[in-house]
């Protein structure tokens, strides 16, 4: 008789662990409470150590609270046990908050493998490789994804910048259009109007920049870029105008100071040009431990327009000294 109680024992406590660890489970679904959910799914855990449900809410509590390692660590349990798309889909989201590109990579393609209709794998996946710059990579990605969802406005844009990275402007240029298509919003004509001004189309880069605008004239890249093709058209008053507000939005603009410096210059106005260019030089440089052209290798005008801006920026050191 007691052999068999034993027996019965044994074979209950499995299922009374199961079921207590449940409970623990349950009662962490409904906490909000980061750190006493965490509590909670340990207890279950300790229960029953081989609670999956119960690894992969901790993992996702855990992601939350900025514990990514952590993440990591439970996803990767669950992996070993039982793998499956939602698990690797979700460690490649912690590892590429640590910044691991490679890692969230292999394991995004890997969720995307296991489930081929897992299309937020596919998305994450194109992006990683973007991020990494494999753009031949991310485009092949963005072109399974808007296969599958043509009006996918995000991926428009992303396969658009990628194009244009490979300097296939044709494509990128049909890519933002596209993007406009779907959405005419500030943002498609922003990212439209950047690319004009990124191929010298200064006219269509004004014209998208403008529309952008009139949707929400709080963008102070828009006012910068559109002040830039202003100025490089020669439409000097205009310039200082966009320039100017996009000041008002972000005092600490030195592109925008640069910008103005520039085209007081062009105007002749001397005085206002030196007084920009010193703002500039001040955000740019406050310890003044940088030498020229160091200084100013991180602006829109030396990484975009270098001639143009190195032969102006000789002149307007000059003003300094005078």
């Amino acid at each position: 008789m007691k052999k068999q109680l034993l027996i019965l024992l044994v074979t209950l406590l499995p299922i009374l662990s199961f079921g207590q660890a449940n409970k623990f489970y349950r009662k962490a679904l409904r906490t909000i409470d980061l750190n006493e959910k965490i509590k909670l799914l340990n207890q279950a855990i300790d229960e029953d150590p081989n609670h999956l449900d119960s690894y992969f809410l901790r993992a996702l509590t855990k992601n939350d609270l900025g514990d990514y390692s952590g993440a990591i660590v439970d996803y990767s349990k669950i992996i070993l046990k039982k793998p499956d798309a939602d698990s690797y889909f979700n460690r490649g989201n912690s590892r590429y908050s640590l910044k691991d590109l490679v890692g969230a990579k292999n394991d995004y393609a890997k969720a995307y493998e296991l489930d081929p209709n897992f299309i937020d794998a596919l998305y994450s996946l194109a992006c990683v490789k973007y991020d990494l710059e494999d753009f031949k990579g991310a485009i092949q990605d963005f072109d399974k994804i808007l296969k599958a969802n043509p009006n996918f406005l995000k991926a428009y844009l992303l396969r658009a910048s990628s194009y244009k990275a490979l300097e296939n402007h044709k494509k990128a240029l049909a890519d933002y259009t596209l993007a406009i298509m779907i959405s005419p919003d500030a943002n498609t004509y922003y990212n439209r109007g950047v690319f004009f001004m990124d191929i010298n189309y200064y006219d269509r880069a004004n014209e998208d920049l403008t529309k952008s605008l009139r949707y929400n004239s709080y963008n102070t890249f828009a006012h910068f870029y559109r002040g830039a093709s202003f100025l490089l058209l020669g439409k000097f008053q205009k310039a200082i105008n966009d320039f100017s507000n996009a000041l008002k939005l972000d005092p600490l603009d030195f592109d925008a100071h640069l910008g103005l410096a520039l085209t007081y210059y062009k105007m002749g106005d001397l005085a206002n040009s030196k007084v920009h260019f010193i703002k500039a030089k001040e955000i740019i440089n406050p310890e003044n431990k940088i030498a020229f052209p160091d200084l100013y290798e991180n602006t829109y005008w030396y990484q975009s327009h270098y001639y143009y801006f190195v032969n102006n920026i000789k002149e307007l050191e000059k003003l300094l000294q005078n």
